[in-house]
């Protein structure tokens, strides 16, 4: 196994065993059934995408408001969690920091501040002991990498014990912006539910157009992001090209770049963590770097961390690439 990828921003103190501040350190069983529905839900759905378009029941409409909404989660994810909270990639005003969060609550992926505690504890054991959702996790057998697999995509969210957020992610727990949208999580969750619906029946004026905007830009568009989000734990943790010196497994998959919004250069992001820019070569499509840098133009955001040609240069397998 590799080495621990070192994270300096993160304590390594023994794990505290005061409750953590958002929901404490376990998931109840209600936590956990109302996860599983919305797993279940959005993957038979996507499942079922197909048959229902090929009947007719996919208008402009749906491709629109599904698109939309897609992107903007994605980003919130993305952007939001990701890079801004997670790994302080760039410095925004209160209303970019507020309005990533609301939009990353959106994909339906958890409160911000419980994400951010996850993911800073997978980059501090990334593929070792303590990896929430490494997918070698069970060895390196067939079987094992099987296993890890699924543990990894999606497994490790049932998992009852939880990060605990006064180690990992004390200084997002000290934001009363953050804290108050983490705290009204089911607001935006119920919001990203209802939306897209509301938008079908004011653009067609029909029933019809609601209830196809609320299974294409709802559960269908949930289903692809979540999928999509996991991949990156799964997929890009097992397969993809290794081009960055990083002490774990991560790879480059470039037929997620684009729906994950340039996420699956995984390798470079554990090779430099902090970057605000993923897909750092030639033809390597990184959206959620060009928000970013969009959002930089506009001065909304400030200090952001570009990866430069040098720090590049140092951070490849062969410096001359």
């Amino acid at each position: 196994m590799p080495r621990e990828h070192p994270m300096t921003a993160i304590d390594d103190r023994p794990e505290p065993t005061v409750r953590a501040t958002m929901s404490g350190d376990h998931q109840s069983w209600a936590e956990r059934f109302a996860l599983a529905l919305f797993i279940a839900v959005p993957f038979i759905a996507f499942v079922a995408a197909i048959p229902v378009a090929w009947g007719g029941w996919l208008g402009w409409s749906d491709i629109v408001i599904t698109f939309v909404m897609y992107a903007l989660t994605l980003h919130g994810v993305t952007v939001g969690y990701h890079r801004l909270f997670t790994h302080k990639s760039f410095k925004p005003n209160r209303a970019v920091k507020i309005t990533f969060a609301i939009l990353g609550s959106m994909a339906v992926e958890g409160p911000v501040i419980r994400w951010v505690a996850d993911h800073r504890k997978h980059h501090k054991y990334s593929d070792k002991d303590g990896d929430p959702h490494s997918p070698w996790r069970y060895g390196n057998s067939l079987r094992g990498l099987t296993k890890g697999f699924v543990w990894a995509h999606v497994g490790w969210l049932f998992d009852p014990e939880q990060t605990p957020i006064e180690k990992y992610a004390p200084d997002l727990a000290k934001d009363r912006d953050l804290v108050r949208i983490s705290r009204t999580f089911w607001v935006w969750v119920l919001t990203s539910i209802f939306l897209p619906p509301v938008l079908g029946a004011l653009l067609t004026w029909s029933w019809q157009g609601a209830l196809t905007a609320f299974f294409w830009g709802t559960v269908v568009r949930i289903g692809l992001i979540h999928h999509v989000t996991w991949s990156i734990n799964s997929i890009c943790h097992t397969l993809g090209e290794r081009p960055f010196a990083s002490r774990d497994f991560s790879g480059n998959v470039w037929w997620l770049a684009i729906p994950s919004g340039g996420e699956s250069w995984h390798n470079l992001h554990h090779a430099d963590p902090t970057s605000a820019r993923h897909g750092v070569k030639r033809f390597q499509l990184d959206t959620s770097a060009r928000v970013i840098w969009v959002l930089e133009k506009l001065g909304w955001v400030r200090d952001v961390r570009w990866p430069t040609p040098e720090r590049i240069r140092a951070k490849s397998v062969s410096p001359a690439a």
